[in-house]
């Protein structure tokens, strides 16, 4: 993707996401890789219901099973979240990545679009760097959805309106440095996220660390909240993913 991809996406954005692209839109084959079940099955239903030029091929609930059936499917568009488990612990930019050097049968690429809760900085750049043509988040509306897989597809670059503007700072070159996600945690929230993860309950941690388990708790907070994990079950799987423990 380059900055001038990126300057189209940031002017039309808005009107992207308020209202579906004009004239007939051509049959598009779809991926989706979420690792929530659920939502994935109400993403297909919701995108068929709306459009029934879109043809869902197939789901996908980690980075090893996306990478898989995109390159078994070669879909249009591969709607991917996130953060995935598996693979090498990239998560959706490692699905990006490897999808960015796909074509479908027609020849042409194989297009990825960020589809997350997450509006973090760092989680949009990640899949966008990668290689992905778009982001947009959860809240998206059917329709929107819709439209903005279709102009994937079609080569144009698409994000939710409020991302568009960092994007093009960041391949303009004025966004700092983006962290990694351990980066986020301070040394004490990386010791007691190990801890955690590991299995070990708050008093158990508190005690290895010499400190209380309300600290504990504390810091177990804060690490979910900024690696957007729900609960220590998330927590444990993020670190096995990403090899941290």
């Amino acid at each position: 993707m380059t900055p001038s991809d990126l300057a189209s996406a940031t002017a039309s954005a808005t009107a992207s996401a308020a209202a579906p692209a004009s004239g007939p839109a051509p049959r598009v084959r779809v991926l989706v890789v979420d690792d929530h079940r659920i939502f994935a099955q109400g993403v297909t239903a919701e995108l068929t219901r709306t459009d029934p030029r879109i043809e869902v091929v197939g789901t996908a609930l980690d980075v090893d099973d996306a990478i898989a059936q995109a390159t078994a499917l070669r879909p249009d568009v591969v709607l991917l979240d996130v953060h995935l488990p598996g693979g090498g612990g990239g998560g959706g930019a490692e699905v990006a990545e490897t999808a960015q050097n796909l074509t479908t049968a027609s020849g042409a690429p194989v297009r990825c679009l960020g589809l997350s809760v997450s509006d973090a900085e760092e989680d949009v750049l990640a899949v966008i760097r990668a290689g992905a043509r778009g982001y947009v988040t959860k809240s998206i509306t059917a329709p929107e959805l819709v439209d903005a897989v279709h102009r994937v597809a079609g080569g144009d670059a698409v994000f939710s309106p409020r991302l568009a503007g960092f994007v093009l700072d960041a391949f303009r070159g004025s966004a700092p440095p983006v962290p990694s996600e351990l980066d986020l945690l301070s040394p004490r929230e990386q010791e007691v996220m190990k801890l955690i993860a590991r299995g070990y309950t708050y008093r158990e941690a508190a005690s290895a660390l010499f400190i209380s388990d309300r600290t504990v708790e504390t810091h177990v907070s804060s690490v979910l909240r900024k690696l957007q994990l729900t609960n220590r079950y998330e927590l444990s799987r993020w670190a096995r993913d990403r090899r941290v423990i």
